[in-house]
């Protein structure tokens, strides 16, 4: 009945008009109808055309209806003092409730319901997203609504409730395409180029779904099984390429990781993700004892560029003293410009917070016009130690040192 009613949309005299109510046009008088309804099928259908309304706003009129919201359905500041004082008068778990209710903006619990609709989640997913462009225009005003969708979708999107899938040559081809939209880090150019890191035994790729998002994945992550940690993406991702031998196999390269919802941006899946398919690998392939990355470099240049200018000074993409090139990467990746002392690259902050060690710098890693342009064709080695790798993630957070292999430490001690 529900699916329907969503189906058909204004078409609800069936069900009794007098009894389920109507439809309105009008935006604000929608909201109100979702607000104000108590049935379970007409919150639905209601809810669902306030979110086709909302779809259909420009982004002005989003922007002033998203005020609207905010003004409209505010905190009751006088009914919560009031709860307040209530409760300080009588502590029972009545005036709690009370408290609980008038807390929190009304706009929260619309949310909510929209969450509710079919498809509500993926819909809220793309909301956010078109909050974060209006913010992104100067909407600053929308920045508590913003912050209010990012905290009931880390109820939503907690661990629990994601599901890992393998993706592979047999995956569904919707959902392939998804891969190849998706892909931030390597550009996958064809569905050979695709199939070659798909289908091959020595390469995997794990996707987090949602179970009320079942074809559209959260994040994936590409993994190359080889013998040995590769020093250059071009190896990893070639198309014609021999395949490693099964019992060969030693080593787990994590080279590419993907966030697929930009409405979701502040909800880490990657360290959950990795962490996951390692111990996953593992019980799979008994060979297999090494995890690293190889991971890309993205603000390298840009920092060179303002701390470096007399040595990098109009040479972008040109740099050819490799062991001056070797020390600024050094220094950019365990020494912190930032004023929270966290690593200047956003990569390192990722795997560094993860629980992972800086393993080694590799020159001449990544030729393609994206990895000359962001590093220089700098990529790193970050190694995780399955066993010290959550001690890494207390002590990371907690004296904001970058763990660092042996290696560098060499390193460290030659530019120190």
């Amino acid at each position: 009945m529900i699916s329907s009613i969503m189906k058909n949309g204004l078409s609800l005299g069936r069900f009794g008009t007098r009894e389920f109510g109507s439809l309105h046009q009008d935006i604000k008088k929608a909201t109100e109808s979702v607000m104000s309804t108590t049935g379970e099928v007409s919150s639905i259908a209601f809810a669902g055309h306030l979110l086709d309304l909302i779809e259909a706003q420009n982004n002005e009129d989003l922007d002033i209806f998203l005020t609207y919201l905010m003004e409209e359905y505010d905190i009751n500041t006088d009914s919560l003092l009031k709860n307040v004082e209530a409760y300080s008068k009588e502590r029972n778990n009545k005036n709690l409730g009370l408290i609980g209710s008038f807390s929190e903006p009304g706009w929260v619990e619309l949310f909510r319901r929209l969450n509710a609709t079919p498809g509500g989640t993926h819909r809220l997913i793309k909301l956010r997203e078109r909050i974060k462009l209006l913010l992104r225009d100067g909407s600053s005003h929308l920045k508590a609504l913003d912050d209010g969708l990012l905290k009931l979708f880390r109820y939503w999107f907690n661990s629990s409730f994601l599901v890992l899938e393998k993706i592979d040559w047999s995956t569904p081809a919707n959902v392939l395409e998804k891969i190849i939209e998706y892909e931030a880090v390597h550009e996958i150019n064809s569905w050979n180029d695709l199939r070659a890191r798909l289908a091959p035994s020595d390469r995997q790729c794990f996707a987090f779904f949602h179970p009320l998002i079942p074809e559209d994945p959260l994040i994936f992550v590409e993994v190359a099984l080889t013998n040995e940690i590769p020093t250059s993406i071009e190896k990893v991702i070639k198309i014609n390429r021999e395949e490693v031998e099964y019992n060969k196999i030693n080593t787990a390269v994590f080279y590419s990781i993907s966030n697929c919802q930009d409405g979701l941006a502040g909800i880490s899946f990657g360290n959950f993700l990795i962490k996951k398919v390692a111990h996953r690998l593992k019980q799979e392939i008994p060979g297999l004892n090494k995890f690293v990355t190889l991971s890309p470099v993205p603000g390298l240049m840009r920092w060179m560029e303002k701390n470096a200018p007399l040595t990098f000074e109009n040479c972008l993409n040109k740099i050819d003293d490799e062991e001056n090139l070797l020390k600024k990467t050094f220094v950019y990746l365990t020494e912190s410009n930032r004023e929270d002392n966290l690593p200047n690259d956003p990569v390192a902050r990722f795997h560094l917070g993860n629980g992972a060690i800086l393993h080694k710098i590799n020159l001449n890693a990544d030729s393609s016009q994206k990895g000359l342009t962001q590093s220089n064709g700098v990529m790193v080695n970050y190694l995780y130690d399955l066993d010290v790798v959550e001690k890494n993630h207390e002590l990371f957070f907690k004296n904001k040192e970058v763990i660092l292999s042996g290696e560098i430490k060499s390193l460290k001690k030659k530019y120190s």
